[in-house]
């Protein structure tokens, strides 16, 4: 039977080899979550492949919920702060644009691994209603990477309420995707004109 995991928050690692234990879990749970989704994906086979115990994995990652909550975190924390996925504040102008972009990149990202994508979703809805602390910490630093993009150097609530719409539209967006209703193409235009409809004439003073 699968296991049930006790409702705790997840341990946080502190010192080099914990943090590298972590990280060898999330890679685990990316490469099986490609393969086998959410539902299919077992515990004791992230733990294997990671090359750790399994009480570790359950000390970081209590379920497969805060496993793939964390997996998605982690790919927010590339985009915002490493390599390609760096995101600099756009020119007035093009902010909506810069929005769209972002969310377009990482759109593309997730969806080029459709079961890991469909995993993180899926678990970031199942999070939500839990209000984990991962659940907030992972859309607290995604808000603020397109609040980076927007250039938006003091943000108040309507600008968190701008990102959290455009989040949600994407999100939407990825789903439809998923579930072969359009193409990524199409995802694409969709995201654009989301974006323009929605910040363009508050960022930029388009008309909608």
């Amino acid at each position: 039977m699968p296991r049930i995991a006790e409702a705790r928050q997840p341990a946080e690692p502190t010192s080099a080899e914990q943090k590298d234990r972590y990280r060898r879990i999330l890679r685990a749970a990316s490469k099986l979550g490609a393969e086998h989704g959410l539902e299919r994906m077992q515990m004791n086979d992230v733990a294997k492949e990671a090359g750790v115990a399994i009480a570790t994995l359950y000390r970081y990652f209590p379920s497969k919920t805060d496993l793939f909550v964390g997996v998605l975190h982690s790919q927010i924390q590339w985009l915002s702060s490493s390599g390609e996925g760096v995101v600099t504040a756009a020119p007035a102008g093009e902010r909506a644009a810069a929005v769209a972009e972002v969310l377009i990149g990482a759109g593309r990202g997730m969806l080029a691994r459709p079961q890991l994508a469909t995993a993180m979703l899926q678990a970031n809805n199942a999070a939500q209603l839990q209000g984990g602390r991962e659940y907030t910490e992972a859309n607290a630093a995604f808000h603020n990477v397109l609040i980076r993009a927007l250039g938006v150097e003091e943000p108040g609530d309507e600008d968190y309420r701008m990102v959290r719409i455009m989040e949600q539209t994407w999100y939407g967006v990825l789903v439809s995707v998923l579930n072969g209703v359009i193409d990524a193409d199409q995802a694409d235009d969709d995201i654009r004109l989301a974006s323009q409809l929605l910040l363009g004439p508050r960022y930029d003073g388009s008309a909608a």
